[in-house]
């Protein structure tokens, strides 16, 4: 018999490990939630990127989705610049049964 597998999310999926799956989690929720802001200035990109204080060809990576180009410090930089608000919530992890 297969054993199939389901994931709510695809980094838990992709990743070895759970930190590593929140980390890409947290990652690609920024990414979008700044792509979606730049959208919404209809700037050019140079226009775009000066105001997020990074350079052209990287906010290009960043609107590519080039997840593997950006840490989450420096995500979290980016949506300030943005005008973003970014908050983390921690909690205990509830221990799975064996």
């Amino acid at each position: 018999m297969i054993k199939i597998e389901t994931f709510d999310n695809v980094w838990f999926a992709l990743e070895k490990t759970e930190a590593e799956a929140i980390n890409m989690t947290m990652r690609s929720d920024l990414m979008m939630a700044i792509e979606d802001a730049v959208k919404k200035w209809d700037l050019s990109q140079l226009e775009a990127a000066k105001k997020l204080g990074i350079t052209r060809p990287r906010l290009s990576d960043l609107m590519r989705g080039k997840i593997n180009k950006f840490s989450l410090d420096a995500l979290t930089s980016i949506a300030h610049n943005a005008g973003l608000t970014v908050k983390m919530s921690v909690k205990k992890t509830v221990a799975k049964a064996a």
